[in-house]
């Protein structure tokens, strides 16, 4: 069901709920129409003297603006939809700002075409890509001097996707073994894990990693594109979800207490996302 408008010369907002509960709204400005997600929720506070815990519900809407353009509202679990609907009328400016900003940054990044002179990533540093034809006996790829360079034995007719086909096969090499490393360094951490536990390798659009209700971690190819520090962050993470399958206030202290500077290096990592998920 759709709630009333609430608007303000060009500037409108609408909520609707669909029938898996979730929550979306629709936010007119000008000629712009942004779709924003809304997240309800409560926090719970430790009252020092007592240490026991009780439920404070957070009064204000707070608005974020992902890299990937996407919209979030995280509101107070009692918010009517006019005051939801009020509060993005309100920053309206300031949300449509945003979204062009990394709308623009996403049209600054062009299409690979795996030619010699591209930038490639790895563990955080910047290679220049290397490609040359009929030195080596068999096609490979490897690091050479601030270079990654992919020695074709024979070139084909489609060149571009011989060389993208090599550098695919590289990163998920390199991937399979940093992340095992990575995995294993980062589990004495989560002290609610006995186990080191099981994880997949798989491209994804929108997620670095995520984890199944039965604790096996799947983990983005790409990532291995980014700094050790990045990848400490999104297996950690997803170990917190072995524990919490949501993202509660006592998921966010668990990630917090094995990794205090998190949001620091979830910054860097969104930054950087356009980049290293580039193909």
């Amino acid at each position: 069901m759709a709630s009333k408008l609430v608007t303000n010369s060009t500037i409108a907002a609408e909520i609707t709920s669909t029938q898996d509960a979730s929550e979306h709204g629709v936010l007119a400005y000008g000629d712009e129409t942004i779709h924003y997600d809304i997240v309800r929720k409560n926090i719970k506070q430790i009252t020092p003297a007592t240490g026991e815990g009780k439920s404070q519900i957070p009064r204000k809407v707070t608005i974020k603006v992902h890299p990937d353009q996407r919209v979030v509202a995280t509101v107070p679990f009692d918010a009517d939809n006019e005051l939801i609907q009020s509060a993005m009328v309100k920053r309206a400016r300031w949300i449509w700002q945003h979204v062009q900003d990394f709308k623009s940054q996403h049209d600054y990044v062009l299409p690979k075409t795996y030619v010699s002179g591209e930038q490639q990533f790895y563990l955080g540093r910047r290679y220049v890509l290397k490609v040359i034809v009929g030195t080596e006996t068999t096609s490979n790829v490897k690091l050479f001097r601030g270079k990654l360079v992919v020695s074709l034995r024979k070139e084909k007719a489609d060149r571009s996707n011989q060389v993208k086909a090599l550098l695919d096969k590289w990163y998920m090499h390199r991937a399979s073994i940093i992340f095992k490393e990575r995995l294993k360094v980062m589990h004495p951490k989560a002290t609610w894990v006995n186990d080191v536990p099981p994880y997949k390798i798989m491209a994804m659009q929108k997620q670095w990693g995520s984890c199944s209700v039965k604790g096996i971690l799947m983990l983005n190819p790409h990532l291995i594109k980014a700094s050790k520090e990045c990848i400490d962050y999104v297996i950690l993470h997803e170990l917190c979800h072995i524990s919490e399958h949501n993202h509660s206030e006592k998921f966010w202290r668990l990630l917090t207490q094995v990794m205090p500077n998190w949001k620091e290096v979830k910054s860097k990592l969104d930054e950087m996302a356009e980049l290293y998920l580039n193909e």
